[in-house]
């Protein structure tokens, strides 16, 4: 099996993956899964679709992220593992479309607007 490449992306982080056969082990920017995300919730992010496909320690995993904060990374990084899981066998997506795994996450920061503090906060309004 050749290397598969896919993107996964959540509000401005981008992640691109690349999965080879091995024995399960993660990678991400140079540097162990386990070390980049430290966190159990980002680590059980890390591996949910390995487990809702079964296919836990088959395929080694190497990312480059960047953009973001952590949270918008990780989701980055398993939306782009879900895709090169249905990429290598199509009979995944039912399971990962029933968790959710395969849809982009839309939201993203609303942008500044002039004449106001934030993107909808105004400046406080004296009447006198």
């Amino acid at each position: 099996m050749e290397a598969i490449n896919s993107l996964g992306r959540r509000k401005t982080a981008i992640a691109r993956v690349v999965l080879t056969e091995g024995k399960g082990a993660i990678t991400v920017n140079g540097r162990e899964g386990q070390e980049y995300f430290p966190i159990t919730m980002q680590q059980f992010k890390l591996q949910q679709p390995f487990k809702l496909t079964d296919t836990v320690g088959k395929y080694d995993v190497t990312v480059t992220v960047g953009g973001g904060g952590i949270t918008g990374q990780v989701d980055a990084v398993r939306l782009g593992i879900s895709r090169a899981l249905v990429k290598i066998d199509a009979d995944h997506k039912p399971k990962l479309k029933a968790e959710e795994l395969m849809t982009r996450d839309p939201r993203s920061v609303e942008r500044k607007k002039f004449g106001r503090k934030k993107a909808r906060k105004r400046f406080q309004f004296s009447k006198r």
